[in-house]
């Protein structure tokens, strides 16, 4: 199931080499604000999420927003199983410019 989301950036990051068992690894890593689920009265705010964005150089098309941290972004996203679990990855991100620093929690950032 594919969607789009405008989520708040609060960092990546990449790894890339080889174990040593030889198997190689390769993936960025974003991390997103998301809200605890309050239904149940038990927790408020929220907390950061990781999330897979492909490979490490994905990690490098955003590297000059490092001093932008957090930033909004248009995300496309997917839902996929393996049958049994399920997990959500992001195929694509979309900083999003702000009108005004600090609107909605993120940062202006140029695009």
């Amino acid at each position: 199931m594919k969607f789009t989301s405008t989520i708040k950036v609060m960092g990546m990051k990449y790894s890339k080499g080889t174990m040593d068992n030889g198997l190689a690894f390769d993936s960025t890593k974003v991390f997103v604000e998301t809200e605890l689920d309050s239904s149940k009265e038990t927790a408020m705010g929220s907390a950061c999420v990781e999330y897979g964005l492909g490979k490490a150089d994905e990690y490098q098309k955003y590297k000059h927003l490092a001093d932008a941290l957090p930033f909004m972004a248009h995300a496309e996203m997917e839902i996929v199983t393996n049958g049994k679990t399920q997990k959500t990855v992001i195929h694509s991100l979309k900083p999003v410019e702000m009108t005004k620093a600090g609107a909605a929690g993120g940062k202006h950032v140029a695009t």
